[in-house]
């Protein structure tokens, strides 16, 4: 199993909410496939709780309304979400899913990236492209210095 997952949250066909699967994409071709596992999925689910396990850290990207930078960075922990009759998880709820089934969840962040246009149909506005630059620019950095994950040479 590879030790780093990163899920890639988003519907394409809601405009900016594709920033997740797009910054996915964008890094697939710099990342080593031995060390890290890319995901991306339409929304978290109760069997994705299944693929943190034996993972040294786990982080999450997805897009975000009303941030005040291009993205923000968090660590999170396990908590389970107070919303009734969802199928839908948080990043937060499928670590508790994962400490109830499994024991405790490996390390895990969110790299939220600012989107504007979530609407249906419409594409990827230019503001989102800027911040997907910045994530991109701040993921495939802290990769290779804070979490000592090697990329494939460009």
């Amino acid at each position: 199993m590879k030790p780093v997952l990163i899920f890639g949250i988003g519907n394409e066909s809601r405009g900016d909410d594709a920033l997740g699967p797009l910054l996915l994409r964008a890094i697939e071709s710099e990342i080593d496939p031995e060390q890290v596992e890319l995901v991306e999925t339409y929304q978290l689910q109760v069997e994705n709780a299944l693929e943190l396990t034996g993972r040294s850290r786990v982080i999450f990207v997805d897009a975000a309304a009303n941030l005040s930078a291009p993205y923000e960075f968090r660590k999170v922990e396990a908590s389970l979400d107070r919303t009734p009759f969802s199928h839908a998880l948080s990043p937060e709820a499928l670590l508790a899913v994962h400490q109830r089934i499994a024991g405790p969840p490996p390390p895990a962040w969110i790299l939220a990236i600012r989107g504007e246009h979530f609407e249906l149909g419409s594409d990827l506005s230019e503001p989102a492209r800027a911040s997907l630059e910045s994530a991109h620019c701040f993921l495939s950095g802290m990769l290779r210095s804070r979490l000592g994950i090697s990329l494939v040479p460009g």
